[in-house]
């Protein structure tokens, strides 16, 4: 029997002909291209990945270490309420961002769309830092991903070389990006799986412990929140200093919450009817946020005293990317139960893995969109048969390498410091969106595009956008706030939050005199390039539906599934 995946895979590959290739290419040279980029002949990505992996992708982008782990500096700066009370906030901003986002990558979902359409819509200038800064933040997290697994895998043992997991890793990676997309959407759609049953495991985990149903039969309930107490008073005490606290969570909760980039980086390879799929995949991230976040920060709070010996510890050691310290593993032994901390561990490190996985994919198809713009060397655009931009993935290789600078003593603290200074970039890249957002809802004004038409609209527009552009605009100047506080100075620390503004702001300023750019006009902007390949695609694929149809095709039992979950 023909399975409509393995048939929808051919054509998909074979919908964009050489004719429409040019014809494209030609569209996007107009839009601002290099003269001497437009005339290449190259093969492109592919649109293989099929509803099931975006809807797991983008769940597994949204769910990290962060909140099984690291989530635990928190609650130990914050407190239970504080904690609660920054992840529900956050939440509700980038619902906002993936909400306004998801509009746009639905409408036009081209390879990196909200780099492209900064371009597009803002200025040239503009999608320079754009794509600047989401390209160096994505890759180096490809490092940092890699070395927290090597600190999970501490939780069982540490007599080996960290450079077994370091270039096992490594080499994984790299083989799952350098074939068929296809093979990266099966691996994450799997680990991304295992990161849903551990996060709503972990909330059941939470519900039955808390009214008994442990070993101890002890009914805490809500006791950490009474003693010692809904919030913790950091630097100073009193009402100032449970401020501070709270102003601590959050920024645990501003780079723990992630919604719109993973899922945005994959619309250029998104296949089936692309606007429809990613549509019913944005409508979705909200409950998801809801879901995974909020009760993840409620749960962490109900199951672990702020001031818990063991998680104390543990953050003053600096060992906080050790298994030991998530906040579940800490209650599971404080409740003595023996199996099921090494589960979560086990889950915890594919979640990780699955994050680096998911850096390096993002990091090389951000790569390749700036090439499509022509703001690096051409050989970037190339891709092979199997439509994957296999020089943009050496490049993210690379930045892997990084990773082994943990071996040295020396060359960790460069690994860190590296790191660090990316820290303000993830909220930087928000804010850029927001601006991407609110130029192209203008655009689409001026230029008579009834937004009722797309496939997925966002509400209150622009409110929703607006407001999500001030709350990521005042975490920008809020991240380290603490450093100009009397007696709080220190260079590594001002860096580590503002060194990516820093750089962007004279980017931006030099390239803008340099290149003469200009704001876009509203109703000059390019809406519709790309916009042909993509109505191309959908049609061939219901095409090819209809022509199965006629011929009595059957359906497989997994696809009918897979239907009927996505």
């Amino acid at each position: 029997m023909i399975s409509l995946k393995d048939l929808y895979s051919k054509t998909s590959k074979d919908s964009f002909t050489e004719k429409d290739k040019s014809e494209d290419s030609n569209s996007i040279a107009s839009s601002g291209e290099n003269d001497n980029t437009s005339n290449v002949t190259i093969e492109s990505t592919h649109r293989t990945l099929t509803a099931r992996n975006l809807h797991l992708i983008a769940i597994g982008g949204s769910i990290g270490t962060g909140l099984f782990v690291t989530i635990s500096s928190g609650l130990v700066n914050g407190g239970p309420l504080s904690l609660f009370l920054a992840f529900s906030i956050w939440t509700c901003v980038i619902f906002t961002i993936t909400a306004s986002i998801g509009e746009m990558v639905s409408f036009l979902p081209i390879s990196s769309p909200f780099i492209q359409m900064a371009g597009r819509c803002v200025d040239e200038a503009f999608e320079v830092i754009v794509g600047f800064n989401y390209f160096i933040m994505i890759s180096v997290y490809i490092p940092f991903e890699i070395t927290a697994v090597n600190g999970m895998v501490h939780f069982w043992r540490d007599d080996y070389s960290p450079a077994i997991t370091f270039c096992l890793q490594i080499f994984i990676y790299t083989l799952l990006n350098t074939m068929a997309v296809k093979w990266f959407g099966e691996s994450e759609f799997y680990l991304s799986v295992g990161k849903v049953i551990l996060a709503v495991g972990l909330i059941f985990f939470t519900f039955i412990t808390m009214v008994g149903g442990n070993p101890q039969h002890d009914a805490f309930g809500f006791r950490y929140w009474n003693n010692p107490g809904p919030m913790v008073a950091l630097y100073t005490t009193g009402g100032m200093g449970r401020f501070h606290g709270f102003m601590a969570a959050l920024n645990k909760a501003c780079f723990t919450i992630t919604g719109p980039e993973y899922l945005s980086m994959i619309a250029g390879e998104a296949g089936q009817e692309t606007r429809k799929v990613l549509a019913g995949t944005f409508r979705t991230v909200f409950y998801r946020l809801i879901i995974f976040y909020v009760l993840g920060a409620l749960s962490v709070g109900i199951l672990v005293a702020s001031n818990d010996p063991t998680l104390v510890k543990l953050f003053s050691s600096g060992s906080t990317s050790d298994g030991s310290f998530s906040p579940y593993i800490i209650a599971m032994d404080n409740m003595r139960i023996k199996v099921l901390p090494h589960i979560v561990n086990v889950l915890c490190v594919s979640s990780a893995f699955s994050a680096g996985n998911s850096y390096l994919y993002c990091s090389s198809r951000a790569l390749y969109g700036i090439a499509q713009r022509g703001f690096v060397p051409k050989i970037f655009k190339y891709c092979t048969k199997q439509g994957v931009p296999i020089f943009c993935v050496g490049v993210s290789f690379l930045f892997s390498l990084l990773s082994l600078l943990q071996l040295g003593n020396g060359t960790a603290i460069v690994l860190a410091w590296i790191v660090n200074l990316c820290t303000g970039a993830q909220i930087l890249n928000y804010f850029f969106m927001t601006i991407t957002y609110f130029c192209f809802w203008r655009a689409c004004n001026a230029q008579g595009i009834d937004r009722n038409g797309f496939r997925y609209r966002s509400w209150f527009q622009p409110y929703t956008v607006i407001f999500g552009g001030f709350m990521t605009l005042c975490m920008v100047g809020a991240l380290g706030y603490t450093v100009f506080m009397p007696g709080k100075w220190n260079v590594e620390n001002f860096l580590t939050y503002y060194l990516m503004v820093l750089i962007c702001i004279p980017l931006f300023i030099i390239y803008k005199l340099v290149k003469r750019t200009k704001f876009v006009k509203p109703e000059e902007a390019d809406l519709r390039s790309g916009l042909e390949e993509i109505e191309l695609h959908e049609l061939n694929y219901l095409e090819e539906l209809e022509r199965l149809k006629e011929l009595g095709v059957k359906r497989t039992i997994g696809e009918r599934i897979c239907d009927w979950l996505f």
